[in-house]
């Protein structure tokens, strides 16, 4: 595996302004969806992002695919700087095919009036404008292979399509273009389970076939855990852990990671399940408390510096980094 670094996101924030509204309108609140992120991915490498919904993970996929603007932050695609360049800009630099999005719902992601011959070409049309139509021809085909898509269903329109199979015309769509990254945006919450493997699956042979780094957005911790090598742990806008997969399951460092981890289901010696509960409200995303750690208020671990303070995000290990003033041991 390379080491060439395909994404580089330093200090990335999207904030997003909400009026209260009322007979008295006063200025306007911000909702801070991404606060102040920074992470990289590697050629070839595959990084999960989780935390329950709400967290910000899907507003931080877009950033990252560039779909929409960031509010602060830097943003580097494979050594070139693409802060400065509008999402709508973005569409027509050659720098827009190294990065493409996987949705969540092939259904609503996919135009209905278009086959899925014409759904696949679309992006090579617009980003590689190939001179041959057998150009066009060829590539559809070689992508819809390597995602072991029937080529008779080329013809077909999304309606007379499985869920899984219109998942693999969504990676197909995203692959045709060659590009070195693709953020998922839980691209298996909407498919069965024995759809899912075959998917998940389809993804690692993807990422060992051609090389693509995967950014995988889910809330399903043992889906990532089958996927990726590294897991960015996402709460309230903020990255609160990261480390790599088997690490953040064997030895949490954060209350949060350890209460997300309780909620996948495992047995101990004795036939218990056990589980870890936060109590208490979860904090509002708008105008955050600066002084304060967000997960205040639900931790177990709290202490007084813990309403007066926010953690900074400190290593803690070998690949290791946790955002906690009292870490787990």
């Amino acid at each position: 595996m390379s080491s060439q670094r395909i994404l580089e996101a330093q200090g990335i924030s999207k904030h997003f302004l909400v009026d209260k509204g009322g007979l008295m309108r006063r200025a306007r609140s911000v909702l801070y969806a991404v606060d102040n992120i920074s992470l990289h991915i590697d050629q070839g490498e595959a990084v999960g992002l989780v935390g329950e919904s709400g967290c910000g993970k899907s507003t931080l996929a877009r950033v990252i695919s560039r779909l929409v603007d960031p509010t602060a932050g830097t943003l580097s695609i494979s050594g070139n700087d693409v802060t400065h360049i509008g999402s709508l800009r973005f569409v027509h630099s050659p720098l827009r095919r190294k990065v493409q999005m996987v949705f969540q719902d092939p259904s609503e992601s996919l135009n209905p009036r278009f086959t899925v011959f014409d759904i696949i070409a679309d992006p090579l049309r617009q980003l590689c404008r190939p001179k041959r139509k057998a150009e066009v021809v060829a590539r559809v085909e070689e992508a819809a292979r390597a995602v072991n898509l029937a080529l008779e269903l080329l013809e077909r329109f999304p309606h007379q399509l499985s869920g899984g199979q219109k998942a693999r015309v969504g990676i197909a769509r995203a692959m045709v273009v060659d590009p070195e990254l693709l953020v998922l945006d839980e691209p298996t919450s909407a498919l069965d389970v024995s759809v899912q493997a075959t998917v998940l699956k389809l993804l690692a042979h993807l990422r060992q076939e051609a090389g693509v780094a995967l950014l995988f957005v889910s809330h399903d911790l043992n889906v990532v855990r089958l996927l990726c090598s590294r897991i960015l742990v996402m709460y309230l806008g903020r990255i609160v852990e990261s480390g790599p997969t088997e690490d953040i399951f064997n030895r949490p460092r954060h209350p949060y990671t350890k209460a997300l981890l309780s909620a996948v289901p495992s047995l101990r010696a004795d036939g218990r399940v056990e589980s870890v509960h936060l109590e208490g409200e979860l904090r509002s995303p708008i105008n955050p408390d600066p002084h304060a750690c967000r997960l205040a208020g639900r931790c177990p671990r709290q202490q007084e510096r813990c309403l007066r303070e926010e953690p900074e995000l400190q290593p803690c290990g070998p690949d290791r980094a946790v955002r906690c003033h009292f870490p787990l041991d």
